[in-house]
């Protein structure tokens, strides 16, 4: 896969342009600087070229008391995305014209080896004049409308003609998404620099850092992984900023598209009742649940305070049977080799799919040991179940007045499929319907 990144000063559009080049609202765009820290990822394809579009922050400090921490790290970012990059759009402001960091940003971008592709933004709210920004020597610059698509298809064109060949593929079959949820400052972006081994994402102690969902590749132990780092999940109505909500959002629907949820949880904390909650909203989004207790270095590996939590989460998860609470510490990394290991078999057994005859041997045996109780004078009877969905498991089950099923029968039935399948940590769905009748 090549990789192209978009740079330039905050504010230009660079992200709604690394929106509108992979055709859905993945980064977050805001009129204002700083709203962009992370490197995003996502892929794109333009006349039969597939490529990865890197979104980066502002090479500026964002305003306010955070600026002097964060810009670091946003910039160290931006740096790590242009070495990785095989071609870059410097894109540029056309209503406010060139500035003198539009310049800095030129000369460094002169020192590189690679295509540079030097792109005029918001040219339809204003008489563009090229001549100026001639003078930064990147060649031609190309005139676009991010936010009206206005000669990105041009540029598009441009883009791929300058990009090196590659062999083309598409992404491998068995990969396993991974969504990483979990409050704020919990240690998320920690936990994934720690799998990856390298700083990817901007890791601070001011919560809210990361505001997009992040994707990365991994590939290790012979499996390849999109691991997504998602922004700290905050209560409803503690999400002040319209960032927040639209993050808080991606969050959910990463959880939804992903194999594995990975639940990051503080151990100094304890588990609060919103990490029970975000627990909840993974295993109903059908996800897989592997629940991280970060920071366990700074409880000194107190192993009565492990038991106690370790049996807190199975009391409180009880929604979730047998899913697994590695202790770990992404700054340390103590236990960090238990997690992939366990993300591949979680996904693994969450795509299984088991023979119809093993499922009604186990039916058969619930049945007899505990027959449906009649309902309204009406007897319920069971006959059939089949699989009918892998990922997660759905299991259709067959009989006659299902509708009447009261809800703790049909708990004692996923209890019972439980106990003979290896589904810890896997959310399993039951579904009744009723059985044709043979009228003929």
């Amino acid at each position: 896969m090549r990789y192209v990144a978009i740079v330039g000063r905050p504010n230009v559009g660079k992200s709604t342009l690394f929106n509108r080049i992979i055709g859905e609202r993945r980064a977050v765009v805001e009129d204002r600087p700083g709203v962009t820290r992370d490197r995003l990822v996502a892929e794109a394809q333009w006349n039969g070229k597939h490529f990865a579009m890197i979104d980066t922050g502002g090479l500026l400090p964002p305003e306010g008391e955070e600026a002097d921490e964060i810009v670091q790290l946003v910039l160290q970012q931006v740096h790590i995305a242009m070495e990785q990059a095989d071609a870059i759009l410097f894109l540029t402001d056309g209503v406010s014209g060139l500035t003198t960091v539009d310049e800095e940003i030129a000369q460094e971008l002169r020192s590189q080896h690679k295509p540079v592709l030097l792109v005029v933004n918001k040219v339809d709210r204003h008489h563009f004049a090229p001549y100026e920004f001639y003078s930064l020597g990147l060649g031609e610059p190309h005139a676009i409308s991010a936010e009206h698509g206005t000669g990105v298809g041009d540029l598009l064109d441009q883009l791929v003609a300058a990009l090196p060949d590659e062999e083309e593929g598409s992404p491998p079959s068995d990969q396993i998404a991974v969504a990483i949820v979990g409050r704020p400052n919990v240690g998320k972006s920690s936990l994934l620099n720690a799998l990856l081994g390298e700083e990817r994402v901007v890791v601070s102690s001011i919560a809210g850092t990361t505001r997009d969902a992040i994707d990365t590749e991994l590939s290790a132990m012979g499996r390849h992984f999109r691991l997504i780092d998602t922004a700290g999940l905050r209560r409803p109505g503690r999400i002040l900023e319209k960032t927040e909500r639209y993050s808080a959002l991606r969050a959910k629907r990463s959880l939804e598209g992903a194999d594995v949820g990975l639940l990051v949880v503080d151990a100094t904390a304890g588990l609060l009742d919103y990490d029970v909650h975000i627990a909840g909203m993974a295993w109903e989004s059908g996800a897989a649940l592997l629940l991280a207790v970060n920071k366990w270095d700074a409880m000194q590996g107190d192993p009565r305070h492990a038991d106690r939590l370790s049996a807190e989460i199975r009391k409180r998860l009880s929604f979730a049977p047998g899913v697994r609470t590695p202790f770990i510490s992404a700054v340390t990394g103590r236990h960090i080799s238990e997690i992939l290991p366990a993300i591949i078999e979680l996904a693994d057994l969450r795509r299984r799919h088991f023979s119809s005859s093993l499922l009604n041997e186990v039916l058969r045996a619930a049945v007899q040991l505990t027959p449906p109780p009649s309902e309204k004078g009406r007897r319920i009877r069971l006959s059939y179940v089949t699989q009918v969905i892998d990922g997660p498991p759905t299991f259709v089950v067959f009989g006659r007045h299902t509708d009447l099923l009261h809800f703790s029968y049909r708990r004692f039935l996923e209890n019972r499929f439980r106990e003979v399948l290896p589904l810890d940590g896997i959310p399993l769905r039951l579904i009744f319907r009723e059985e044709k009748r043979d009228i003929s």
